[in-house]
């Protein structure tokens, strides 16, 4: 074939023109790491080079796409200096991924993306599109380290659509606070004071521990952690922990839980098993200069005032007792109403001289 003839064919009419910005359909004829060759009916291949495949670096188009595939590109130039058309697949995305972003905006609409952490927030993705979403907007409570994002995707709405400016802001805080206020009612709507209900942990305070109860959140302060007495929450609970308790008050959206079931109050029959004369034991959970006083089973702690340790004069309890330490002693009173018991060993120790004595 004689260059002219060829020249000739080159400018048959078959040949389909292109221009510019137009968008175009081929079938990919070959396919390198960093480069998509694509057939697009025109007198030249059309090339793809990464950096107009995808914003992801590194990507190896080989696994992106096949030969034969079809697909739909935009020309960037009709010649790029080598005879070659340079076309973009990613700003055909991009385009499409304004459109949605556009259109969330407008009305309102829920986005999904994957997202990565930058400074001062989260950036997502949407077909080739970037979004901004603050670190104030990211949840509805603190996030310490965004990082636990990364590659994950997030739920969001366009709040600020700026794309000549580059200002696409996101806000995925407003969904959650909507979800969990639908939650909310759904839940008050259903529960009652006495009901069981099952929660996870949400966070532990020197207070109490705040449970979530799936809508809304639950307080179990830590007077209605135990029917003993519990020095530190965080020594009961930790984040995550699967909680059952009951509903102890409802007020409004505040919610108090209790796991001191009344059927389980140590208090049940406290009046026969600690009567007047009973002689008991248990262990010096704690000390003060006018006494100790001593667990006798969880939630029943008795006093052991400081003149009815011992027959001898004791100027103060750690001088004799010590935390932990088994104590044997005589009930010489008890307050049911008031919840209080008073202990002695003095007394317990005249008994015992005096069966003696009865006995010599």
């Amino acid at each position: 074939m004689s260059e002219q003839s060829f020249a000739e064919m080159l400018d048959n009419s078959e040949w389909k023109e292109i221009h510019t910005g137009e968008v175009v359909e081929g079938t990919v004829i070959d396919v390198k790491e960093d480069q998509i060759i694509l057939n697009i009916g025109y007198k030249a291949d059309g090339i793809i080079t990464r950096n107009e495949y995808t914003s992801t670096p590194g990507m190896d188009l080989r696994e992106a796409v096949k030969v034969g595939d079809p697909l739909t590109v935009k020309v960037l130039k009709t010649n790029d200096g080598e005879g070659q058309v340079l076309l973009t697949y990613r700003k055909l995305v991009a385009d499409n991924g304004n459109k949605t972003l556009e259109d969330s905006f407008n009305n309102h609409t829920e986005i999904t993306g994957t997202a990565k952490s930058i400074k001062g927030g989260l950036e997502v993705i949407v077909e080739e599109s970037r979004v901004f979403i603050p670190a104030s907007l990211v949840s509805d409570s603190f996030v310490k380290d965004l990082s636990v994002f990364n590659g994950k995707e997030i739920t969001f709405v366009v709040t600020e659509y700026d794309p000549k400016n580059r200002k696409i802001i996101g806000d995925a805080k407003q969904i959650i606070l909507a979800k969990k206020a639908e939650a909310s009612k759904a839940l008050l709507a259903k529960i009652k004071e006495g009901d069981t209900i099952e929660g996870t942990v949400k966070n532990v305070t020197d207070f109490g521990a705040f449970i979530d109860l799936g809508g809304v959140d639950g307080l179990l302060h830590i007077s209605e952690m135990s029917w003993g007495r519990t020095e530190n929450p965080k020594k009961l609970y930790k984040v995550g922990d699967s909680v059952k308790a009951f509903i102890k008050e409802i007020n409004g959206e505040k919610i108090a839980l209790s796991v001191k079931y009344p059927d389980a109050n140590p208090w049940n029959g406290a009046d026969v098993k600690y009567a007047i004369g009973n002689v008991v034991k248990g262990k010096v959970a704690r000390m003060t200069d006018f006494g100790a006083f001593i667990q006798l089973e969880d939630g029943i702690d008795a006093l052991l005032h400081v003149s009815q340790i011992s027959k001898e004069h004791v100027n103060k309890p750690s001088d004799v007792l010590t935390i932990g330490q088994e104590v044997e002693a005589k009930v010489v009173d008890f307050n049911d109403a008031d919840k209080k018991i008073s202990l002695s060993v003095k007394a317990l120790s005249e008994d015992n001289n005096e069966e003696t004595v009865d006995a010599e």
